[in-house]
């Protein structure tokens, strides 16, 4: 199962996550991919206010990982960002990711390679910039994305992920 979605601006990358939010249950994997800039700390926002979740959802370079709480008695959201760690899942282990994973959504910017064994049920969203795209005339060109979603294995086998669009 997989979608495209063409994003604009940031607010439109926050939008995507709020929507993304509605398919997203406790138990999900969900793995960001895109360079430096993409978008991912924006998408991953608009998933912590779509899952209604405690704290501003900032990018965890430094601390690796921050779990937000519900507020509205759904699930966690625990936000990882591996892009300092080389190693695949051995490295990340003391994070307890696996154990967080049952009652949590667990969403990793940078972690393609690294924690697909958490799961084989998971969702890859994949953000890409316009190549040689740049303001043009008054065009915000400079801002479009390619949003790829794609949906792995048995929970994401008939989910309409075409409702992001």
């Amino acid at each position: 199962m997989q979608t495209q979605i063409t994003v604009s601006t940031p607010e439109q990358m926050q939008e995507l996550g709020r929507r993304l939010a509605k398919l997203l249950r406790a138990g999900d994997l969900v793995l960001l991919t895109g360079e430096l800039g993409a978008g991912k700390t924006t998408l991953a926002r608009g998933l912590g206010e779509g899952l209604g979740v405690r704290g501003a959802v900032t990018s965890p370079t430094f601390v690796i990982a921050r779990v937000h709480p519900s507020l509205i008695d759904g699930p966690p959201l625990v936000h990882v960002d591996a892009y300092r760690l080389g190693g695949g899942l051995d490295e990340m282990e003391d994070l307890d990711l696996d154990v967080s994973l049952p009652e949590s959504v667990v969403t990793v910017e940078w972690g393609e390679g690294k924690v697909e064994e958490l799961s084989e049920d998971r969702l890859h969203v994949v953000i890409e910039r316009a190549m040689g795209a740049g303001p043009r005339h008054g065009d915000e060109l400079a801002d479009v994305r390619t949003v790829t979603v794609t949906g792995v294995g048995a929970r994401w086998s008939g989910a309409e992920l075409s409702a992001l669009i």
